[in-house]
């Protein structure tokens, strides 16, 4: 009895196990591109520079944002800092700009996922300790405390779940991963050799 009552939901269910798969994953960069895109775009674009060469040359409120204590170590003179801060913080604008365009399109989906899911790991690690706000105990949050809205611990750990999901499950049928799969599977099948 208890058996089949706890097999009734998989029952009633299993009718959707061939489509869930492309539907989730196709719900999961629709939600990431509804939540996140905007946030991410809106962040990266301030942390471009003037003009063209914006591009290769962050704006100082880039290098404020992304290595909050070494620019108060050298009094915010971006010329004081090392090589190694300044490609920092090149790439850091980069993922933040290029990696939510590419889970959204659905193009190198696990690979963006993975990379966004590092992203949100330096910003979380940013916050908190950079930023100082590991002070602000709000902002860290805790898990099983009846508060749900910490921005690290409850708010980020969604995004790095639905990441996740994109990881293992890739961009679905809707996504420029899987148009790219058709067009070089017809072109292998087309320079095969007829066979005699």
């Amino acid at each position: 009895m208890l058996h089949t009552l706890l097999s009734l939901p998989d029952r009633a269910l299993s009718w959707t196990e061939g489509f869930s798969k492309p539907v989730l994953t196709t719900l999961a960069r629709f939600v990431f591109a509804t939540v996140l895109l905007v946030y991410y775009l809106n962040s990266g674009l301030l942390k471009l520079g003037e003009g063209l060469s914006g591009l290769v040359q962050p704006s100082i409120g880039a290098y404020g944002s992304i290595l909050p204590k070494p620019m108060e170590a050298v009094g915010f003179d971006v010329s004081q800092l090392a090589w190694h801060y300044h490609a920092i913080v090149l790439l850091g604008t980069w993922a933040e700009l290029l990696l939510p365009i590419l889970i959204v399109i659905g193009l190198f989906t696990r690979a963006a996922a993975l990379g966004m899911i590092g992203f949100v790991t330096v910003q979380s690690l940013t916050d908190l300790y950079g930023h100082g706000g590991i002070a602000h105990i709000e902002t860290l949050g805790a898990w099983f405390d009846n508060q749900p809205s910490g921005v690290v611990l409850d708010q980020r750990a969604f995004w790095v779940f639905m990441l996740l999901y994109l990881v293992f499950r890739g961009g679905g049928p809707l996504s420029a991963d899987r148009l790219l799969k058709s067009v070089t599977s017809a072109r292998q099948v087309a320079l095969r050799p007829e066979q005699g």
